[in-house]
């Protein structure tokens, strides 16, 4: 599969097959390749707590908010839940800026569902949590500052990539039969000419 392809796979999936679990090992291997990505001054204060076991998952969804502009809608949708989640922490010790490694998160979140698509999973990046009470419930010690949620899990649903429309909303949407659309922007209307 192609750069190309793994990118245009790699959504934010909000509905997954239940009954396929995701293996401690396979998540070992997603944040693995998180090794190999460059880091601000280099100092990888970024750690990773897996969440792979049935009660750890059935706590953690309920401590993320999913779809924001689909407020209407609730998602997953019953029986479509993800079967793993991975906590991108920092930890305090090594660095207590956390704003300075905000794009390392996204680096390492990027890879890591890459990563995913390539093994046949997928998965969504969540920022829609409170970190007190995720470090509470999951039993953080301290040190760890959660930064991003991410799900993992088969996906089971179908997105569809669209052009903006004239009016410009990028917001992505569902129809009827529950298809996900996920409008992007023209190429040529992100690159400028100066």
């Amino acid at each position: 599969m192609s750069l190309l392809d793994l990118v245009k796979k790699n959504r934010s999936y909000r509905g997954y097959d239940e009954t396929r679990t995701i293996t401690r090992e396979e998540l070992l291997d997603l944040v693995d390749l998180s090794r190999f990505t460059p880091s601000s001054i280099n100092q990888q204060p970024l750690k990773y707590v897996l969440l792979y076991q049935e009660d750890e998952v059935k706590t953690m969804r309920t401590l993320v908010r999913w779809a924001r502009a689909l407020p209407e809608m609730q998602l997953p949708h019953e029986g479509k839940q993800p079967t793993a989640f991975i906590i991108i922490c920092q930890d305090r010790r090594i660095n207590d800026h956390l704003d300075r490694f905000q794009k390392d998160v996204g680096i390492v979140a990027q890879t890591i569902l890459l990563g995913a698509v390539e093994k046949g999973l997928g998965g969504c990046m969540i920022g829609n949590f409170k970190p007190e009470e995720v470090s509470g419930k999951m039993g953080l010690p301290e040190n760890l500052a959660p930064l991003l949620v991410l799900a993992i899990g088969k996906p089971d649903e179908q997105i569809r990539l669209v052009e903006i429309p004239e009016s410009g909303n990028s917001n992505y949407y569902r129809d009827e039969q529950d298809v996900h659309y996920v409008p992007k922007r023209a190429l040529s209307d992100i690159v400028l000419e100066l």
